[in-house]
């Protein structure tokens, strides 16, 4: 089974993933990760994706293509999560013609919906377990009275630097003029299924659950 999570920054696609490789065994393809394994791995392509990071530019359409070939062309187990790509309708084109010239198939793409306000709310006072990646919230996830994580035990926390009103309301536009253009994409191609981003999150896991057993 392969799919694609959409969604804004702070939707909750990260979590969502994380369940889905390990209750479903699949494999998580985030952007930033392959090119930071890709960087160090010494291959040719990690050639190739080390000399242009290394010169600050940026990493070309067909140079992500090409990562996700090779995962593709490597263990399925319980098939692929693409996180965070595509971004935009021409890789969108080029993941279907990749797809296509592998035999494999795109089953959904799951949108987490959320609101603009409550979003703002739910991102600001975040921070991540730096060992597991684990979320908490000043508010509505406080770290523990004992400053470790409840899921590894991890102590130390990371609070990203752009996870304030300002940069997030830069960041959501900068999705809603070139990723939310995907969602009529898929919903054309009657691939897109919607879910409350902003429910518990077991609610979330619940209804992607129903959409992947359907």
């Amino acid at each position: 089974m392969n799919i694609i999570l959409l969604g804004p920054p702070g939707a909750g696609k990260g979590t969502q993933a994380r369940v889905l490789v390990d209750e479903r065994d699949m494999i998580q393809l985030s952007t930033g990760d392959m090119l930071r394994e890709a960087r160090s791995s010494g291959t040719e392509m990690g050639k190739v994706v080390a000399e242009v990071m290394d010169k600050g530019g940026l990493v070309t359409d067909e140079i992500v293509i090409g990562l996700i070939r090779e995962k593709l062309e490597g263990e399925k187990k319980g098939g692929f999560i693409f996180d965070g790509f595509p971004r935009t309708l021409a890789q969108a084109d080029a993941l279907a013609d990749l797809l296509a010239d592998m035999g494999e198939a795109l089953d959904a793409v799951v949108e987490l919906q959320v609101e603009e306000e409550a979003l703002v709310a739910r991102i600001v006072g975040r921070s991540t377990c730096g060992n597991c990646g684990e979320v908490y919230h000043d508010v509505t996830k406080p770290i523990p009275a004992d400053g470790k994580c409840a899921n590894c035990g991890g102590t130390e926390f990371k609070r990203r630097a752009d996870d304030n009103e300002e940069s997030l309301k830069t960041r959501l536009m900068e999705y809603y003029k070139k990723t939310s253009p995907l969602i009529g994409y898929y919903y054309a191609k009657d691939d897109l299924r919607r879910v409350d981003g902003l429910a518990e999150m077991s609610e979330v896991k619940r209804q992607i659950d129903e959409i992947l057993s359907n």
